[in-house]
Protein backbone atom coordinates (compact mmCIF):
# COMPACT_ATOMS: atom_id res chain seq x y z
CA UNK A 1 0.00 0.00 0.00
CA UNK A 2 1.35 3.44 -0.87
CA UNK A 3 1.18 6.43 1.37
CA UNK A 4 -1.43 8.98 0.46
CA UNK A 5 -0.07 12.16 -1.10
CA UNK A 6 0.84 15.06 1.14
CA UNK A 7 -1.46 17.57 -0.56
CA UNK A 8 -0.50 21.21 -0.79
CA UNK A 9 -2.05 23.65 1.62
CA UNK A 10 -3.87 26.62 0.12
CA UNK A 11 -0.84 28.83 0.78
CA UNK A 12 1.61 26.27 -0.60
CA UNK A 13 -0.46 25.87 -3.76
CA UNK A 14 -0.73 29.64 -4.15
CA UNK A 15 3.07 29.95 -3.78
CA UNK A 16 3.77 27.13 -6.27
CA UNK A 17 1.24 28.20 -8.89
CA UNK A 18 2.23 31.84 -8.45
CA UNK A 19 5.90 31.00 -9.00
CA UNK A 20 5.09 29.09 -12.20
CA UNK A 21 2.76 31.78 -13.53
CA UNK A 22 5.16 34.60 -12.62
CA UNK A 23 8.00 32.80 -14.40
CA UNK A 24 5.90 32.29 -17.53
CA UNK A 25 4.75 35.91 -17.64
CA UNK A 26 8.24 37.32 -17.00
CA UNK A 27 9.88 35.05 -19.58
CA UNK A 28 7.23 35.92 -22.18
CA UNK A 29 7.35 39.67 -21.54
CA UNK A 30 11.15 39.94 -21.53
CA UNK A 31 11.34 37.58 -24.52
CA UNK A 32 8.93 39.72 -26.55
CA UNK A 33 11.03 42.79 -25.85
CA UNK A 34 14.26 41.04 -26.88
CA UNK A 35 12.69 39.57 -30.02
CA UNK A 36 10.96 42.77 -31.08
CA UNK A 37 13.89 45.12 -30.59
CA UNK A 38 16.94 42.93 -31.10
CA UNK A 39 15.87 39.78 -32.94
CA UNK A 40 16.92 37.57 -30.02
CA UNK A 41 14.69 35.04 -28.31
CA UNK A 42 14.83 34.73 -24.56
CA UNK A 43 16.66 31.43 -25.05
CA UNK A 44 19.20 33.12 -27.36
CA UNK A 45 19.85 35.73 -24.70
CA UNK A 46 20.26 33.10 -21.99
CA UNK A 47 22.80 31.13 -24.06
CA UNK A 48 24.74 34.27 -24.98
CA UNK A 49 24.74 35.47 -21.37
CA UNK A 50 26.23 32.19 -20.15
CA UNK A 51 28.85 32.13 -22.90
CA UNK A 52 29.92 35.74 -22.37
CA UNK A 53 30.38 35.04 -18.63
CA UNK A 54 32.66 32.08 -19.38
CA UNK A 55 36.43 32.47 -19.78
CA UNK A 56 37.23 33.01 -23.45
CA UNK A 57 33.52 33.14 -24.28
CA UNK A 58 33.28 29.38 -24.59
CA UNK A 59 31.93 26.38 -22.72
CA UNK A 60 31.83 22.67 -23.31
CA UNK A 61 28.39 21.69 -24.59
CA UNK A 62 27.88 19.43 -21.57
CA UNK A 63 28.67 22.33 -19.21
CA UNK A 64 26.29 24.66 -21.04
CA UNK A 65 23.58 22.02 -20.98
CA UNK A 66 24.05 21.51 -17.25
CA UNK A 67 24.13 25.25 -16.50
CA UNK A 68 20.95 25.91 -18.46
CA UNK A 69 19.28 22.70 -17.24
CA UNK A 70 18.39 21.89 -20.86
CA UNK A 71 18.27 18.45 -22.43
CA UNK A 72 21.11 17.81 -24.87
CA UNK A 73 18.74 17.60 -27.84
CA UNK A 74 17.11 20.95 -27.01
CA UNK A 75 20.52 22.58 -26.70
CA UNK A 76 21.78 21.05 -29.96
CA UNK A 77 18.74 22.21 -31.91
CA UNK A 78 18.84 25.68 -30.44
CA UNK A 79 22.58 26.06 -31.04
CA UNK A 80 22.12 24.95 -34.67
CA UNK A 81 19.66 27.83 -35.16
CA UNK A 82 22.02 30.27 -33.45
CA UNK A 83 24.96 29.06 -35.60
CA UNK A 84 22.96 29.72 -38.77
CA UNK A 85 22.52 33.30 -37.57
CA UNK A 86 26.24 33.64 -36.77
CA UNK A 87 25.78 34.13 -33.00
CA UNK A 88 27.79 31.10 -31.86
CA UNK A 89 30.14 28.53 -33.31
CA UNK A 90 30.84 24.96 -32.39
CA UNK A 91 34.32 23.49 -32.31
CA UNK A 92 35.43 19.98 -31.58
CA UNK A 93 37.35 19.33 -28.40
CA UNK A 94 40.91 18.33 -29.32
CA UNK A 95 41.46 16.14 -26.25
CA UNK A 96 38.01 14.48 -26.28
CA UNK A 97 36.56 13.53 -29.66
CA UNK A 98 33.08 13.12 -28.16
CA UNK A 99 33.10 16.62 -26.67
CA UNK A 100 32.57 19.97 -28.30
CA UNK A 101 32.86 23.61 -27.35
CA UNK A 102 30.35 26.35 -28.02
CA UNK A 103 31.89 29.79 -28.47
CA UNK A 104 30.19 33.14 -28.75
CA UNK A 105 31.11 34.93 -31.99
CA UNK A 106 31.81 38.62 -32.44
CA UNK A 107 28.29 38.95 -33.86
CA UNK A 108 26.91 37.19 -30.78
CA UNK A 109 28.83 39.53 -28.46
CA UNK A 110 27.54 42.53 -30.36
CA UNK A 111 23.98 41.21 -30.15
CA UNK A 112 24.04 40.69 -26.38
CA UNK A 113 25.86 43.97 -25.80
CA UNK A 114 23.12 45.78 -27.70
CA UNK A 115 20.29 43.90 -25.95
CA UNK A 116 21.62 43.85 -22.37
CA UNK A 117 20.65 47.40 -21.34
CA UNK A 118 17.05 46.88 -22.46
CA UNK A 119 16.91 43.44 -20.87
CA UNK A 120 18.14 44.81 -17.53
CA UNK A 121 15.63 47.67 -17.76
CA UNK A 122 12.84 45.12 -18.41
CA UNK A 123 13.94 42.93 -15.48
CA UNK A 124 13.89 45.98 -13.22
CA UNK A 125 10.56 47.33 -14.47
CA UNK A 126 8.73 44.00 -14.60
CA UNK A 127 10.19 42.37 -11.51
CA UNK A 128 12.77 43.98 -9.22
CA UNK A 129 11.12 47.40 -8.88
CA UNK A 130 8.08 45.71 -7.27
CA UNK A 131 10.13 44.19 -4.45
CA UNK A 132 11.93 45.58 -1.42
CA UNK A 133 15.68 44.98 -1.07
CA UNK A 134 14.89 42.50 1.73
CA UNK A 135 12.47 40.57 -0.49
CA UNK A 136 15.08 40.41 -3.26
CA UNK A 137 17.68 39.08 -0.80
CA UNK A 138 15.21 36.51 0.56
CA UNK A 139 14.24 35.38 -2.94
CA UNK A 140 17.92 35.01 -3.87
CA UNK A 141 18.50 32.89 -0.75
CA UNK A 142 15.43 30.74 -1.47
CA UNK A 143 16.50 30.23 -5.08
CA UNK A 144 20.05 29.30 -4.06
CA UNK A 145 18.79 26.81 -1.48
CA UNK A 146 16.31 25.07 -3.77
CA UNK A 147 18.75 24.93 -6.69
CA UNK A 148 21.49 23.59 -4.43
CA UNK A 149 19.18 20.83 -3.15
CA UNK A 150 18.11 19.96 -6.68
CA UNK A 151 21.67 19.84 -8.00
CA UNK A 152 22.70 17.49 -5.20
CA UNK A 153 19.96 15.09 -6.36
CA UNK A 154 21.60 14.70 -9.81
Amino acid sequence: MSDSPRWLTTTEERAWRGLLRMNDVLVNRTGRSLQGEFGLSGADYTVLAELTRAPGGRLRMVELSRTLAWEKSRLSHHLARMMKRGLVERTECADDRRGAYVTVTLQGREAITAAAPQHVADVRALFLDHLTPGQITLLAEISDLVLEKLSSDD
